[in-house]
């Protein structure tokens, strides 16, 4: 069955302005988070049910954040299905007693909660993300288990809905809590997942079993009811897998609450016991991020003047200020955190060029947001005396690529760059990149694209994804395309290559939309540019969570 398609709440073609942009990207989250939408969400009242996002906001800490992760996923996909909103599941971190914990609420207002592939992939992040950085997870669950129609897609992969199990039994032998509330449907497969939590707690009215009745009647002709097959009362009193019974949803989030509130809280991660008390911080100069970095890339910008937005009291300790200088790198405070920031440089650059070079040659010119030899290697070291320092590594992403051309290829870029991946991939600091405009290409490797396991990965609504920019690319499908028409004997007229050129471009630009990203879970989430510090400080608090660091080992190292 086709699974993706391009219609109506796909992403559309990039906007020209922040507030367009900003405009766009909230109407397409609210739209998302609706869910199955207005009538859906009655039937689940109809039940005497909450919503997830009720649930959710029943849950947390009065006055504190929800921090929600992977927002867009599915935007866009499966509308010949009639689609799957936030991928019928709704994931965050949020503070439960004070502290930070992961929660993974299923949506049944999108299909019953069922899983699609990118439902699985979803909670597959969001546990990951609790597993490394050791955050205790709660499991609101309301799911009618896989949608079958895609059942070769969700079930069978290493990245699959079997996953998800295998990750609850890593969490919980590495001791992160895991608290998980059944709320309605727990069917099939997905029955594992409450069960091989710490605590289970079951709403009267819910079902728990690997097949539903009418299953049960077609494999083995036992006619039985839901409750008695899988309710509440049977599970606490009979069957003994549920720990405690609630009478409702409000009555269970109340119980979750309690009972998060009396785990014990481990030791903080190293970096973090070298946080400054929060009386102590200081705010940086107040300024609209949006207004520094335009919104097309076509705008110069000193990525300085964007990390001295961002830390605490403006202050930054660059590294190497003077050389290299298409990555910035240095130290910093973020609420108190140390911070390790590697950035791409906007600006154009005058670079001193080499005693003994092109004759009356003193100088060139070098481009911002491209990296060139000697800005990977500064970045290389710098990667390692992060590590050396065992603080944190923050990426601001807004790359072009590697220079190219005979010059770079004979002051060894290759290799160069290859010392850079190899830090990247090796360091062992937590990670969390910010793409802030272009990632494309292998810049989006060396500045930690989500191949290289960050922690946290976020994009602004003016980050564009690609392997090349949108121009270049539709050239070069362009030339492929023509290549094949002359090769069956068509020559396009003018009018014919502008429609061809135009059909081309049209469709990457839709590819190079930050919620097509975020729909693939390629990015964790879109956030605004002026919420980048306070979310930054929130992702070092829970990265925080995890007081183990393992010893920073490289292999063979380019030099």
């Amino acid at each position: 069955m086709k699974s993706e398609t391009s219609g109506a709440g796909a992403a559309q073609p990039p906007t020209a302005s922040w507030p367009q942009a900003l405009q766009d990207w909230q109407s397409s989250a609210a739209t998302v988070r609706a869910g199955g939408g207005p009538k859906a969400q009655q039937r689940q009242h109809d039940k005497g049910r909450l919503t997830a996002r009720e649930r959710i906001g029943l849950l947390l800490d009065g006055g504190s954040e929800f921090d929600e992760l992977m927002t867009f996923a599915g935007y866009g996909m499966y509308e010949d299905v009639g689609g799957c909103p936030s991928g019928g599941t709704v994931t965050g971190i949020g503070h439960i007693g004070g502290r930070p914990w992961m929660i993974i609420a299923n949506d049944a207002t999108v299909k019953a909660g069922a899983f699609f592939p990118i439902t699985a992939k979803k909670v597959i992040r969001a546990q990951t993300i609790a597993l490394e950085n050791h955050l205790p997870t709660v499991y609101l669950v309301d799911s009618a288990g896989v949608y079958l129609p895609m059942q070769d897609e969700i079930f069978p992969d290493q990245d699959d809905f079997g996953r998800v199990f295998y990750l609850n039994a890593r969490m919980s032998a590495q001791g992160i809590p895991q608290i998980a509330a059944i709320m309605g449907n727990c069917v099939a497969g997905g029955a594992y997942l409450p069960v091989m939590c710490d605590t289970l707690i079951m709403t009267e009215g819910s079902g728990l079993y690997l097949a539903g009745p009418a299953l049960v009647k077609a494999a083995i002709g036992q006619v039985v009811d839901s409750e008695e097959l899988g309710g509440a009362d049977m599970h606490a009193s009979i069957a003994g897998t549920v720990d405690y019974k609630e009478p409702d949803d409000e009555s269970a989030l109340r119980r979750i609450r309690s009972l998060a509130g009396l785990y014990a809280q481990g030791d903080p991660a190293p970096f973090a016991r070298r946080r400054t008390p929060a009386a102590e911080v200081q705010e940086p100069p107040a300024r609209d991020l949006t207004e520094l970095v335009g919104f097309d890339g076509t705008k110069t910008y000193d990525v300085r003047d964007l990390i001295t937005s961002i830390v605490d009291g403006g202050e930054f300790h660059e590294f190497k200020p003077e050389y290299g200088e298409t990555i910035v790198c240095g130290f910093a405070r973020v609420g108190g955190f140390p911070a390790a920031f590697v950035a791409n440089q906007r600006t154009v650059i005058k670079k001193k060029m080499k005693a003994g070079g092109v004759p009356g040659l003193t100088t060139r010119i070098e481009v911002g947001g491209v990296i060139y030899g000697d800005s990977a290697d500064k970045a290389a070291r710098f990667i390692l005396d992060a590590n050396q320092a065992g603080v944190p590594l923050v990426f601001l992403s807004d790359v072009t690529g590697f220079m190219v051309g005979r010059d770079s290829e004979q002051e060894g870029i290759i290799r160069r760059g290859a010392k850079l991946v190899n830090a990247v991939s090796n360091s062992v600091v937590p990670k969390i990149t910010i793409i802030t405009g272009g990632s494309f290409g292998a810049g989006n490797y060396a500045m930690n694209g989500k191949a290289y396991g960050p922690r946290f990965i976020f994009a602004w609504p003016s980050a564009k994804y690609a392997v090349m920019s949108g121009n270049a690319a539709a050239k070069t499908l362009l030339d492929i395309q023509l290549a094949a028409l002359k090769r069956g004997g068509h020559t396009p007229d003018d009018e014919e290559l502008q429609r061809l050129y135009d059909e081309v471009k049209a469709k990457y630009d839709t590819e190079l939309d930050p919620r097509y990203a975020a729909a693939r879970l390629w990015v964790d989430e879109i956030i605004a540019p002026n919420d980048t510090r306070a979310r930054l400080i929130r992702s070092l608090e829970a990265c925080a969570q995890n007081p183990k660091q393992e010893e920073l080992r490289v292999g063979v190292f380019q030099v």
